[in-house]
């Protein structure tokens, strides 16, 4: 299978080669015989462990995906998780020392919307916004209302929203997002090609509940 890849075009116009999913648990399934009969290389003892890991997480996720199909669960679970999914997200405390967004995302940012970038200058106001559109609102849903709250309650009007990201679950995903957005700004020279790029990456999550959404879970807790 690895060497029959399924060849595609990206949004982007360039050639890809893709794998079905199940090639994964069958990499696993290959290097955990390959252990049981002590034909892996000492140095490749680490990769096992990790293949075992992910073989054990196939088979929680595929046995709750099997229940929530049965039962219909999986139309009502994103909503009955959207709390505490956010409550991982989010930080109790205001983190004053961070410094989160890279100094290359401003630069991206300022070429695309034709912003002469200066060492000493201020950046636009809108800014704010164009990184609430670009950034929280595709992260998670329901993320960038949560930090304002956050922000308004406890915080002042000084503080960045990404302050009040959790150091073990925000931060890293806000990173893992800027860095993906980082890399389809590097692809483009206009802000709207760019901005329609990153849709099919990283959509926005929608504000209002969807068909299958009770609209209870949406409401401000």
């Amino acid at each position: 299978m690895i060497k029959d890849p399924i060849i595609f075009q990206t949004t982007h116009g360039s050639r890809a080669y893709g794998y079905e999913a199940t090639v994964l648990a069958d990499i696993c399934d290959a290097v955990l015989e390959a252990r049981k009969q002590d034909k892996l290389h000492y140095q490749q003892v680490h990769i096992a462990e990790r293949c075992e890991a992910l073989v054990r997480a196939f088979a929680k996720v595929g046995i709750i995906a099997l229940v929530d199909e049965a039962t219909g669960f999986q139309y009502d679970r994103p909503r009955r998780e959207l709390e505490e999914q956010l409550k991982r997200f989010l930080s109790d405390s205001l983190r004053r020392w961070v410094r989160t967004f890279p100094s290359s995302y401003f630069q991206h940012l300022c070429r695309l919307r034709g912003v002469e970038l200066r060492s000493d200058m201020k950046l636009p106001q809108y800014f704010g916004h164009l990184t609430n559109n670009l950034v929280y609102r595709r992260i998670a849903p329901g993320l960038l209302a949560q930090l304002k709250e956050r922000k308004n309650e406890r915080g002042s009007a000084s503080n960045k929203l990404n302050q009040w990201l959790s150091l073990e679950v925000g931060v890293p995903e806000l990173l893992l997002h800027l860095g993906m957005v980082i890399a389809v700004m590097k692809q483009h020279t206009d802000y709207e090609k760019f901005e329609r790029a990153l849709d099919q990456v990283a959509p926005i999550y929608p504000e209002t509940p969807g068909l299958f959404d009770d609209p209870k879970d949406w409401e401000p807790r």
